[in-house]
């Protein structure tokens, strides 16, 4: 009987990992049968060339200057840092902001191209899964820094910024919030979503000055579970980095629930 007990629990296991890898199996195939089925009946053309098959083609994608540099926070003339700065992403200038650094992968206004792909992801007719193809520019990006060293993501976690009620429903989607589910999953950082959320209805950003900015979003975010996000570093994601006002208030409310750092991150920065 011992040793029939001892054969069970060794094969069990066995069993459970197999089973495993099946459900993992079947999972690639499925997708892999949808990602047929769409493009057999509704194909995806690249955005820069018309080229079928993808969204971004690889020639496309190589006109894009993705960013071979980390710079400070600074709105006007930003300070490029040395590249083992990785604790501390200001200079003097900049000290006083509660983000503690930024990563972005495209200057916003030099192409064409990116701020095109960045209006078919946040605008009518809206494109979903360009989420796959901007993170891949992220990824791009941090290996070419040296930013995707493990010790840069230890014990962190990754928030989207969070979108009124209103402006979710009508898209159905928040692009910052699937721009980090594809993050999350090359990264192996865990996605926090729906614990960082406005709660305050505000005025379009882009209309306001950098003050008005800063007054327009005051207690428009909270924190609804402090456990979450206590003794981590923060990583928040937007697709582009204007000002800076959206991260700074997040990151003042994630400080407060007991953050112990925040870094944003961005598909684009502009200025």
């Amino acid at each position: 009987m011992d040793n029939i007990k001892s054969r069970k629990e060794k094969i069990q296991p066995v069993k459970s990992d197999l089973q495993s890898k099946s459900v993992s199996r079947f999972a690639g195939q499925f997708n892999w049968v949808k990602y047929f089925l769409m493009e057999l009946f509704f194909p995806s053309f690249c955005l820069g060339c018309q080229k079928e098959g993808t969204y971004l083609c690889e020639d496309c994608k190589s006109t894009l200057e993705i960013s071979e540099y980390h710079y400070c926070l600074c709105n006007k003339n930003p300070f490029r840092l040395p590249p083992n700065q990785n604790k501390n992403g200001k200079c003097q200038r900049c000290q006083d902001k509660k983000l503690s650094g930024l990563y972005f992968a495209l200057p916003y206004k030099e192409k064409f191209l990116t701020k095109k792909l960045i209006y078919q992801f946040k605008y009518q007719p809206y494109i979903k899964d360009l989420a796959k193809n901007l993170s891949d520019i992220l990824i791009e990006h941090f290996v070419i820094t040296g930013k995707n060293a493990d010790q840069i993501w230890q014990n962190s976690i990754l928030i989207p910024i969070p979108m009124e009620i209103r402006k979710l429903k009508s898209r159905g989607y928040n692009q910052a919030e699937e721009l980090v589910k594809e993050l999350s999953k090359i990264l192996k950082v865990p996605l926090i979503s729906n614990n960082l959320i406005k709660i305050k209805k505000t005025l379009p950003q882009m209309e306001l000055s950098a003050q008005k900015r800063q007054e327009n979003l005051k207690d428009a975010f909270l924190v609804k579970n402090s456990k979450e996000v206590k003794n981590k570093k923060v990583f928040l994601v937007d697709d582009v980095y204007t000002t800076g006002a959206t991260m700074e208030e997040c990151s003042s409310v994630l400080k407060n629930a007991g953050a112990k750092q925040v870094w944003g991150i961005a598909l684009a920065r502009e200025g």
